[in-house]
């Protein structure tokens, strides 16, 4: 049992991780997808929250998993159950942290709890919806400074690569 749930934190950890610093934040700088998906003004984000069969959209949500089901492979040997699990609170997750739009507000003692694990909450996520240079981590808040300067020399190479090229 405690090898499953080592399992499950460690899938969700090295996944946020890797989804944050390898798809979501290069998105951002250097991508469009993801913007045109997620973060256009046009949408009222409930299409991200609910299952929805626009192509861009799954892409979108298939690319930022990819780094999770990769994790997944790597422990399945260890614990299929923690994998299993992980990847179902994963999926929770997503949903969870997408229900600000129907005018949920988290519980104070979720939010509570939330922060003392790092938890990323809805209204925390929604900000990263207001706001694109803020609140990274899909799962995890801790990750936020990391990929805040990770977005910024993201923005000075592209700058760099741009202007060299002239």
């Amino acid at each position: 049992m405690l090898e499953a749930i080592a399992v499950a934190w460690l899938l969700l950890f090295f996944g946020d991780f890797l989804s944050t610093f390898f798809y979501h934040v290069p998105e951002h700088v250097f991508g469009s997808l993801h913007l045109k998906t997620h973060h256009s003004w046009k949408k009222d984000f409930r299409h991200y929250a609910i299952l929805t069969f626009n192509p861009q959209v799954l892409l979108d949500g298939i690319l930022g998993a990819l780094p999770y089901v990769f994790i997944a492979v790597v422990l399945w040997s260890f614990s299929p159950i923690g994998v299993i699990s992980g990847l179902l609170l994963g999926q929770l997750h997503v949903w969870w942290r997408h229900i600000s739009v129907l005018g949920w507000q988290t519980p104070k003692p979720v939010n509570i709890l939330c922060q003392i694990l790092f938890i990323t909450t809805p209204e925390r996520h929604w900000l990263h919806h207001h706001r694109t240079n803020l609140g990274f981590g899909d799962i995890f808040t801790f990750f936020e400074q990391p990929a805040q300067f990770w977005l910024r020399w993201l923005r000075l190479l592209r700058l760099r690569f741009r202007y060299s090229r002239i």
